[in-house]
């Protein structure tokens, strides 16, 4: 296992679509392993292997809380089969936006397919935080950040900020 780093906006990468996994191989879960020592350290409850420079449809997620053990759990080319009309907002955050957290409205439940690190097949209905993290993630998956859900001047602001202080860390 090895710590990854983590890519920030505005790095053109995270635009990227990942490409299916399709087949659980040695790489492929060495790769999770490394991406769940690196969202364990950062610390954050989701990642997209995108996130670490990896275009790949892979999530790695843990929403125990901190006195709760540890409920690690991969989601391997997850798709959304069906959302629900109804939205919940929730205050979200993203370890490619550090420091920035903003309220975001999503569906408030998700069917969703994927594979997990042994290659069986999973449907599950998610609420909650689970719902939420979820598409959070998969967005990930597609080249979309959470600031994307934001109106177009709290994006813009915040995007500004972030290409400032990457310029200034070029320097």
């Amino acid at each position: 296992m090895a710590l990854r780093d983590i890519i920030c906006i505005p790095d053109p990468r995270l635009r990227q679509k990942s490409a299916p996994v399709r087949t659980v191989t040695p790489e492929v879960r060495a790769l999770v392993a490394d991406m769940f020592e690196t969202m364990y350290a950062a610390p954050g409850i989701g990642l997209a292997a995108i996130q670490v420079a990896v275009p790949l449809r892979i999530i790695t997620m843990d929403l125990s809380r901190q006195e709760e053990p540890k409920a690690p759990r991969v989601f391997i080319d997850p798709e959304i089969l069906a959302a629900s009309d109804d939205t919940v907002p929730y205050e979200e955050g993203c370890l490619s936006v550090p420091d920035y957290y903003e309220e975001v409205l999503r569906p408030a439940r998700v069917r969703l397919r994927y594979m997990d690190l042994d290659g069986k097949v999973h449907e599950e209905d998610a609420d909650g935080l689970l719902a939420t993290c979820i598409q959070h993630e998969i967005d990930h998956l597609d080249g979309v950040l959470f600031i994307d859900h934001l109106s177009k001047l709290k994006r813009d602001r915040v995007m500004k900020k972030f290409v400032k202080a990457a310029k200034r860390a070029a320097e």
